[in-house]
């Protein structure tokens, strides 16, 4: 759930320009989203020796205040940016470094948590959280998440902001820049270069410079017709940690991660593949465009944070748009039980698990194996008031042949066709007739469906 939030504050933001805009949509979201008592957002000055306020909501709404700007390494705004380490804390009256304990007191502020915003080994600010409430250990975790696009977001805007007021003529095409960032790596580029939003540019040049950092040596720019496409081939520096070492590796791969949630914000993937003894690396980052993340509206709330992560990237991916307001007019996918009172039946669309039954009235429902072309043609059908992914069958274990329930028995045990074949005595031709079969009747798409299908009505 707290993923999810973070996710929708996210959103809150993308397309803003403007650094003060962008950090009041933060902290507006942690406000009103986690019910904390406030929270700030500080920058670090161009001289680096102040952070200056710029966001502040809930209590204390004002930037002009005493803690308008704070030294560098003054008070623990300023240390937690000078020294780079997140803080929490539940017991804030009894700090030292608190200025004034009995306000702290006298607004029962128990609990204060500190990030530092950066964007690489640069801090660029800080965010800080205080709340009426114990912080949980975790939330750290999910501060990090947060501050870790908050932090290239507001980078981005406020070198936008800066090129603006120096450098007024026409800025340079997307591939121009990252050829001037990959240096001597040989770039080249595919199609018609279009327009993007501000935080896929800044993504997409934020990857590059990781990728000139790894020593890339090849760099590919693709426009499809849906999606953007960035692929490079890495080699390790002669004085580099090899690629095949565990440590070269995970070098390689950490460098590469640290973006892996902002690229999921905009519903990208990112691949990096390698080859039989590890000593190149590919990697692969495709972002679908914008105008694609502006399709029918559905809400998802899913009890584990990892399945409410899968099936809002599968959303992105579908073209969907996701909305985390509770409008009940708007499809929702879940697996929770507990939302099926407030929730209109014709309005779900089920995450199948074993073990618990579909809603009465579902009129879809969704397995973990589903793609996003499934997942928007279900959201679609939901809309138009139309069953999805359901079977209307008999729930009669009769409704396969002995040989039938065998062979799947035999497929969920692990077995391949040519060893059903040997073991039922039968070609592996005749396997394969009765596998098509089965999925026919079951109404599933891939064995593992029916395998599913099945275990759920007990029938293996």
């Amino acid at each position: 759930m707290d993923l999810q939030r973070v996710s929708e504050i996210v959103q809150s933001f993308s397309g803003c320009l403007e650094p003060e805009a962008i950090a009041k949509c933060a902290t507006d979201g942690l406000v009103n989203t986690f019910g904390y008592a406030f929270a700030r957002v500080w920058l670090v000055e161009s001289d680096r020796t102040y952070l200056r306020l710029v966001a502040s909501s809930g209590m204390y709404t004002r930037t002009d205040g005493s803690f308008a700007r704070v030294p560098m390494g003054a008070f623990k705004v300023g240390k937690i940016a000078q020294n780079r380490i997140p803080f929490l804390s539940n017991h804030l009256a009894e700090e030292v470094w608190v200025k004034d304990r009995q306000w702290a007191i006298a607004h029962q502020i128990t609990g204060f948590a500190g990030y530092p915003l950066m964007v690489g080994n640069r801090v660029i600010g800080v965010l800080a959280v205080f709340s009426h409430q114990p912080l949980s250990s975790e939330f750290l975790e999910v501060l990090q998440g947060l501050c870790t696009t908050l932090a290239i977001v507001l980078d981005h805007a406020t070198q936008h902001q800066q090129n603006r007021q120096t450098q007024p003529e026409a800025t340079p095409f997307l591939s121009e820049q990252l050829a001037a960032l990959l240096g001597q790596a040989r770039f080249s580029l595919v199609g018609t270069e279009r327009s993007l939003t501000d935080s896929l540019i800044y993504l997409l040049i934020r990857t590059a410079e990781v990728l000139r950092d790894l020593n890339c040596t090849y760099c590919r720019l693709s426009y499809g017709e849906t999606q953007i496409v960035l692929e490079a081939m890495v080699f390790p520096e002669a004085d580099a940690v090899p690629l095949e070492t565990a440590e070269g590796a995970s070098r390689a791969a950490d460098a590469l991660g640290d973006l892996r949630f902002a690229i999921s914000c905009l519903g990208g993937i990112l691949q990096i593949l390698s080859d039989t003894h590890s000593t190149v690396l590919q990697v692969v980052l495709e972002v679908p465009y914008p105008s694609c993340l502006l399709g029918l509206p559905i809400r998802i709330q899913c009890r584990s944070p990892v399945l409410q992560m899968a099936f809002t990237h599968l959303a992105y991916l579908a073209g969907l748009r996701v909305c985390g307001t509770a409008d009940l007019t708007v499809p929702l996918i879940t697996d929770d039980v507990a939302l099926l009172s407030d929730y209109p039946a014709n309005r779900l669309l089920w995450i199948a698990d074993p073990n618990q039954a579909r809603p009465q009235g579902a009129i879809a429902q969704l397995d973990l194996f589903i793609t996003p072309v499934q997942l928007q043609e279900a959201v679609e059908a939901v809309h138009q008031g139309k069953i999805w992914g359901i079977a209307d069958l008999p729930l009669e274990p009769q409704t396969l042949s002995d040989r039938e329930q065998e062979i799947l028995a035999l497929l969920a045990q692990g077995l391949r066709d040519r060893n059903i074949a040997a073991q039922l005595y039968i070609s592996e031709r005749t396997v394969k007739f009765h596998i098509n079969n089965l999925l026919t009747k079951l109404q599933a798409r891939t064995r593992c469906q029916a395998i599913y299908e099945v275990s759920s009505r007990g029938w293996i």
